[in-house]
């Protein structure tokens, strides 16, 4: 990923929008086959669990030069075979979800053996405890995963960790590319406006970050291509505000979020 510009990433398995979203911008793919104990963990959430196929990433990887991540599941004694079946397939970023320690990390990385980048997905309170170590590790990009975070620490709200200013502890310590929280167009999202969401990454000098389930909702009808170029010009002007804009955008933000956890008096 190119640290200099914001990158977004699109999750299909669709080789036609694969090929669309990439020639308008898009950074790359993520084949997503992250769902052991998913169903569980993530239960009586407003969540997506994705059941990708080795078979939809070799096909997405036929249409496009684009980089192809894919997101295995978290680190165990099937790590072995489903990272050599992505590099195989032709994976260039395999991502690591639900890290508990550095030793899941360390064990992976092994297995990839510099085969291709590997990223990490910090949504668990023992990644944040060990940010540290683990912004030591040869990795190739980090990103704090809201909802399951939110769901581990009992957080009211997923942008919980963002308010709380956890995000910026654990900002500084990584020098590799870092994002976290999901994107669509600026002025949808809820029940926080994504322009605001969009204000944070660029506080937080994030290069890049995932498309969310709803940009493909939002975006119906219209040209990928535009619809790309209406978030990098977001971002963009994100980025050039003014130190007072930063601050009153911030105090904005943490206003959606609260106002979304009040409760609404019973008539």
């Amino acid at each position: 990923m190119n640290r200099a510009s914001f990158n977004l990433l699109l999750f299909t398995v669709d080789p036609q929008i694969a090929r669309e979203a990439t020639a308008g911008g898009a950074a790359g793919i993520v084949i997503d086959w992250e769902n052991r104990g998913k169903a569980e963990r993530q239960r009586g959430s407003d969540t997506e669990i994705n059941l990708d196929t080795v078979d939809d990433l070799r096909r997405v990887h036929a249409v496009t030069d684009a980089p192809i991540f894919c997101r295995v599941n978290g680190a165990g004694r099937h790590s072995a075979a489903e990272v050599d079946m992505a590099i195989a397939a032709g994976a260039q970023q395999i991502l690591l979800p639900m890290v508990r320690s550095v030793d899941d990390v360390r064990l992976v990385l092994d297995i990839v053996g510099g085969r291709c980048g590997v990223g990490i997905l910090i949504e668990t309170p023992e990644a944040v405890e060990a940010a540290s170590e683990l912004a030591q590790l040869p990795l190739s990009c980090v990103y704090v995963g809201l909802n399951d975070l939110a769901i581990a620490r009992r957080s009211a709200s997923i942008f919980d960790a963002v308010v709380d200013g956890t995000v910026d502890r654990i900002r500084p310590l990584f020098d590799m590319p870092f994002g976290f929280g999901g994107l669509t167009l600026p002025d949808r999202g809820s029940p926080v406006p994504c322009r605001l969401l969009i204000g944070e990454m660029a506080r937080l000098e994030c290069s890049f970050s995932f498309l969310r389930r709803s940009f493909r909702r939002d975006t119906a009808g219209q040209r990928l291509a535009q619809s790309l170029g209406v978030i990098d010009a977001a971002l963009g002007e994100a980025r050039r505000r003014s130190h007072a804009s930063i601050v009153d955008d911030r105090e904005a933000f943490c206003a959606a979020v609260a106002s979304s956890l009040a409760v609404v008096p019973q008539s």
